[in-house]
């Protein structure tokens, strides 16, 4: 067709957040603003808010599959967010289509608890995650919390988080990006990619309100992955764009409040 455009795809799978401000409405709004079409494949519906999770309905293997032939056998995408799933099956299934359609740029959002404390996946889960996803991915983004539950290790300090980053992606053979805050640094974070450590500075930004920041970023960094930037300039691109985002000051709700995505508008 005369004067017909392309344009760059990526998929979010994860679930959805009723408030808006993390899963995949964060991940829908970021890959918007960073220029690729978003597509979304959900793996849950959550009933929340910024004050916490209040229920969770899962989708079922079968009509999660059905969502995943749906978008690849159709618009394929050029990188792939995972973000919250909640169970074994649901976790099985995604890794079985991803290879099946040999997907590539896959960012995984290892989400196991919510801004608020509140715990989004199950313990038998989290062997699906590292035995069946991690090796699949290309980068992995865990938070310090979540990083010690991949590692078994227990962080401290900057040399803990060189010590379990490099641990995560030996062993599991994918790239990490374990982020900082948690009182370990100012909001630094740690990039292990094929034997090299790269440190990604950041101005911690005095904002209470952080709901959807690790939807956001991993959504970022596949973003540009998908128009073809490399992993390291994809991390520095999208910690810029969280950054501002962040630093734009939104106060939504009672609770942890969402950034305000659309900053630039």
């Amino acid at each position: 067709m005369e004067g017909c455009k392309e344009m760059k795809k990526a998929l979010t799978i994860a679930g959805s957040d009723s408030s808006g401000g993390a899963g995949i409405q964060a991940d829908i709004k970021t890959m918007t603003m960073n220029g690729v079409y978003a597509m979304s494949v959900i793996t849950a519906l959550t009933a929340q808010n910024t004050l916490g999770v209040r229920a969770i309905l899962d989708t079922t293997p079968e009509f999660l599959k059905e969502q995943l032939d749906a978008v690849f056998e159709d618009i394929f995408p050029d990188s792939v967010k995972v973000g919250m799933v909640s169970s074994k099956e649901l976790i099985e299934v995604i890794a079985d289509r991803l290879v099946y359609y040999d997907a590539k740029n896959i960012v995984v959002d290892p989400v196991m608890v919510a801004t608020s404390g509140s715990a989004l996946i199950k313990t038998e889960a989290v062997k699906t995650l590292t035995s069946r996803l991690l090796p699949i991915a290309t980068l992995v983004t865990p938070n310090i919390p979540e990083a010690e539950i991949l590692s078994g290790e227990r962080i401290y300090s900057k040399n803990d988080m060189i010590k379990v980053a490099k641990c995560i992606g030996d062993r599991y053979g994918c790239s990490t990006l374990l982020k900082g805050g948690h009182s370990v640094n100012d909001a630094n974070d740690l990039l292990y990619e094929k034997g090299e450590i790269i440190w990604f500075e950041g101005k911690r930004i005095e904002n209470p309100n952080t709901h959807g920041t690790g939807c956001t970023l991993s959504s970022a960094i596949a973003s540009n992955l998908a128009k073809g930037l490399s992993l390291a300039e994809s991390v520095k691109i999208a910690k810029e764009y969280i950054t501002q985002a962040l630093a734009y000051g939104l106060d939504l709700g009672r609770g942890s409040g969402p950034i305000n995505h659309a900053f630039s508008l």
